[in-house]
């Protein structure tokens, strides 16, 4: 069965269940989905949707875990050059790897200026420009999700933050989990990116590159996007429905993924 490890530095639960990380030799932003409740007493079921960093750094040791986990489909949200770059999931046990690329504007064009601009502000800002750049890879994505052959699935980019925190948001969302408890696991990227990056120094001191884009996930930022969305377009449900995912997809979204 998986080992599993608690997030350090992380709230004890997510609307009251325990939160888990699921311990790789080299993933370090690894988590179950499952667990939260939503607003109308039903909990999100366990080992189907899982959320990573990107998963080309799995090697043999991490093998056994990964056939108990019984992932059917891995929903890569990285752009082109990332995956020519570093490559993509082992294919073991033959895995479906569904290439979904969040197209958006790079956070390298994008000035990042601390002093002038709080941090949660900034991504939240990012994150509703992504709603409308990404918006039919979104409707993509979600689809694969709604799948229940597709299942279990992981979703992951580079660091499992921003483009992987955007549609596994989106997905609780849509099953109804409050504003408030996805923005907390949202939230539980920030201690799993700081041992990352802990480890990606210790590697090679004196590194810049991290320097980027922000690395930090507050609560805030998720909380405020998703009301941002629902000002624009009535509630996330109403978005989805606008980008072209059919109402029948988030049914079955629910009738799947809900116990």
């Amino acid at each position: 069965m998986p080992h599993f490890v608690p997030v350090h530095d992380a709230p004890d639960s997510v609307a009251g269940v325990a939160t888990r990380n699921l311990q790789f030799s080299r993933l370090f932003n690894f988590r179950d989905l499952g667990g939260a409740r939503t607003a109308d007493g039903h909990t999100v079921r366990y080992g189907q949707v899982y959320r990573s960093d990107s998963l080309h750094a799995l090697d043999e040791a991490d093998r056994e875990l990964w056939r108990d986990l019984g992932v059917r489909t891995v929903l890569d949200l990285r752009r082109p050059a990332e995956i020519e770059k570093w490559g993509r999931v082992p294919d073991w046990d033959g895995v479906d790897w569904r290439h979904v690329h969040l197209r958006h504007q790079a956070w390298e064009e994008i000035p990042w200026r601390p002093a002038d601009i709080p941090l949660a502000r900034y991504l939240r800002q990012r994150y509703l420009a992504m709603s409308a750049e990404s918006a039919p890879d979104i409707a993509v994505a979600l689809s694969v999700i709604a799948d229940p052959a597709a299942t279990p699935v992981v979703v992951h980019c580079m660091a499992g933050k921003d483009r992987t925190g955007l549609i596994c948001a989106l997905t609780l969302s849509l099953l109804g989990v409050p504003d408030g408890d996805v923005a907390q696991e949202y939230a539980l990227t920030s201690p799993n990116i700081a041992r990352l990056r802990a480890t990606l120094e210790a590697a090679k001191p004196g590194r810049t590159d991290l320097d980027s884009i922000p690395l930090d996930t507050p609560a805030v930022a998720m909380r405020d996007f998703l009301a941002d969305l629902r000002d624009k377009h009535g509630s996330v449900e109403a978005y989805v429905r606008e980008i072209g995912v059919p109402g029948g997809v988030v049914r079955a979204l629910r009738e799947h993924l809900l116990d």
